[in-house]
């Protein structure tokens, strides 16, 4: 059977977190009446004059220092141009030979090992308008009329390229999710894809068993990184059919419908689009001087990678660990909060662990729960005390999810706490007078029955029981 290599680069299109537009001052929204924040300069009026955003150019060079790139000493805006509907100039004010940043690249943890991914180049332009396709499917194929919303139209964006060094679809989820954590916790963007703040773009191709490269075909439209990776994989399934039967892979634009788990062609891209490129008249170049770049590489926070060294190192966790708490911002302030209090794995477990299932189960961001990181220290200060089992533990942090009660507080409610020893003593009696079959095989040295005997001590304390010290109790008085 022939062998085939995936060869797999993105597209990146990220909305950029200004409070106005890239070359005028209409306000940057999601969720507003449509076509309520525009402008003769965004929708393209004759004699209007665009002026390019100062703190989208910050924003962008912020992203191409996070990324490795090299900045530009000099980058120049262009027209591309081309005629939809939801481009009222007729063209888009973008970069093209001499873009902001170049040359980078992003380390990514993959289920294949980390990976280096080379950043192609990153620039900015505008965002075009929203084209609103009337009709079931909200596809123009299918709709029965189109409507555009221009509040979007003009809405800063920075487009990324990688290169075509990802080796298959679960390492360009995995690439997705780390571009998107780098950007996030720069503050160069929301990156929130529910929005529309960033949209994700793949070319896919076969390398041959001979080394040379198959035809690229480009999937568009995937509206979150798990469809990304589902579309891949489906569209390397089809490439492989194609060539399996004597085919050719043709040059084409596709989508992928989720709900089918199919492709289909959009377009023809068997030759490439004339943009006419050339150089914006109406917009000065950008002079970005060393001193300018110097200033905001020095703003630039911790980044996620850095982090997940720093949590290893510090607190002695694993890099699975480290890397669950890190890949979300406040997440990983809260957890720091934590352990500074506690043992720092005890509050791994229970943060990446219980409360993050939690979090995942509702829907809710940490900074949106009611768990303080002041609840969870003492949840755990109440584990290690042993005034609390931990299944008992898990029900009162239930609580505290639900109320923004304290634990304290919940455990002493509901009868939570642990049982006392005297009390426990007796209820393991009872137990083993209940049971003394079981009791006499764990005499005769089968300790396999410990674990029926410690369950109808649980289940006589509602769990209200430490089971390691209910087990040593009961191995003490049998003698075993």
């Amino acid at each position: 059977m022939r062998t085939y290599t995936a060869v797999i680069g993105l597209e990146f299109h990220v909305h950029l977190a200004t409070s106005t537009k890239m070359f005028c001052g209409c306000r940057v929204t999601y969720g507003d009446p449509p076509n309520t924040h525009t402008c003769p300069v965004c929708l393209g009026h004759p004699g209007a004059l665009p002026v390019t955003n100062e703190k989208a150019v910050e924003l962008g060079v912020m992203a191409g220092l996070a990324l490795n790139c090299d900045v530009a000493e000099r980058a120049l805006f262009a027209r591309k141009n081309y005629f939809y509907p939801d481009l009222p100039k007729g063209y888009q004010i973008s970069q093209f030979d001499e873009p902001i940043c170049t040359g980078g690249y992003i380390d990514v943890p993959t289920p294949e090992g980390k990976i280096r991914v080379g950043i192609t180049r990153l620039h900015l332009e505008e965002d075009a308008a929203k084209n609103v396709h009337v009709g079931t499917s909200g596809r123009m194929h299918g709709s029965v009329g189109s409507l555009v919303d221009f509040n979007r139209g003009g809405t800063p964006l920075m487009e990324i390229v990688t290169e075509p060094d990802i080796p298959s679809p679960e390492a360009a989820r995995a690439t997705a999710n780390q571009l998107k954590d780098i950007l996030r916790a720069v503050g160069v963007s929301e990156a929130d894809m529910e929005k529309g703040q960033l949209r994700c773009d793949a070319n896919v191709s076969i390398r041959n068993p001979d080394g040379t490269f198959g035809t690229k075909t480009e999937l568009k439209n995937m509206n979150s990184f798990r469809f990304v990776e589902r579309g891949l994989a489906r569209e390397l399934e089809r490439q492989r059919e194609i060539l399996e039967n004597g085919g050719r892979v043709e040059q084409t634009t596709l989508h992928y419908d989720p709900e089918t788990d199919e492709v289909h062609e959009l377009r023809s891209k068997e030759y490439a689009h004339d943009y006419r490129y050339f150089p914006e008249p109406d917009l000065l170049p950008l002079e970005l001087s060393r001193a300018y770049v110097r200033a905001l590489e020095e703003r630039l926070p911790e980044l996620p990678d850095q982090m997940l060294v720093r949590f290893v190192e510090q607190y002695g966790l694993s890099e699975y660990d480290a890397g669950v708490l890190t890949a979300d911002r406040d997440l990983a302030a809260f957890y720091e909060a934590v352990a500074a209090e506690v043992d720092p794995k005890q509050a791994s477990n229970w943060i990446s662990g219980d409360l993050r299932a939690l979090l995942n189960e509702s829907g809710t961001g940490i900074s949106a729960s009611r768990v303080a990181p002041e609840h969870m220290i003492e949840l755990i200060e109440l584990l290690a005390a042993g005034k609390v089992s931990r299944s008992a533990a898990r029900t009162a942090l239930g609580t505290v999810f639900e109320t923004g009660d304290s634990p304290s507080v919940v455990v002493e409610r509901e009868g939570l706490a642990s049982v006392g020893f005297d009390e426990l003593s007796s209820v393991v009696d009872k137990a083993i007078s209940a049971n003394p079959e079981e009791a006499e095989r764990v005499r005769s040295g089968d300790t396999k029955v410990v674990g029926f005997l410690v369950g109808q001590v649980m289940k006589a304390t509602r769990g209200n029981a430490d089971g390691g010290r209910v087990r040593e109790l009961l191995m003490e008085k049998l003698g075993s």
